[in-house]
């Protein structure tokens, strides 16, 4: 019987050790395009929706963007309400990375907005987050 690899130790990775941040956000009052605008010059794959009091919405993803653009609505000057994923599911910044994971999984999103206490955004847990936390541990395990 072979042995088992076993980890000698936990890694207690938490999400705010490899979010992305600050998070990049945009308010409800703006518009679709501006939310695409935002999402080509920072080079990101969402923007976040807040409130007048900077609380988290709303989403907007490359997904949502696709769709609005199959849709012809790209430069109409729709409201990005329009096309928000509204009240995403969310996480807090001291959670276990391996709850991020379960939870991206389930919703089947690629994008988990991190909020503080008062449900404002912090950062944005990512799957290229998730992934290049997954390569540099890797690396550490096979001595590279």
């Amino acid at each position: 019987m072979s042995p088992v690899w076993k980890p000698r130790r936990k890694v207690p990775l938490r999400v705010e050790d490899i979010m992305s941040k600050p998070p990049i956000s945009i308010p409800v009052t703006a518009t679709a395009d501006d939310a695409v605008k935002v999402m080509w010059e920072n080079h990101i794959g969402s923007v976040l929706i807040v409130d007048e009091g900077g609380k988290l919405v709303g989403i907007v993803t490359q997904r949502d963007v696709l769709y609005t653009g199959y849709r012809g609505l790209c430069g109409k000057g729709i409201p990005v309400r329009d096309i928000m994923t509204e009240n995403p599911i969310t996480i807090k910044p001291d959670e276990p990375l391996e709850e991020a994971i379960r939870k991206m999984k389930d919703a089947d999103v690629s994008h988990l907005p991190v909020v503080d206490e008062e449900g404002k955004p912090v950062g944005v847990l990512s799957m290229r987050d998730v992934m290049d936390a997954s390569m540099l541990l890797l690396r550490v395990l096979l001595g590279d």
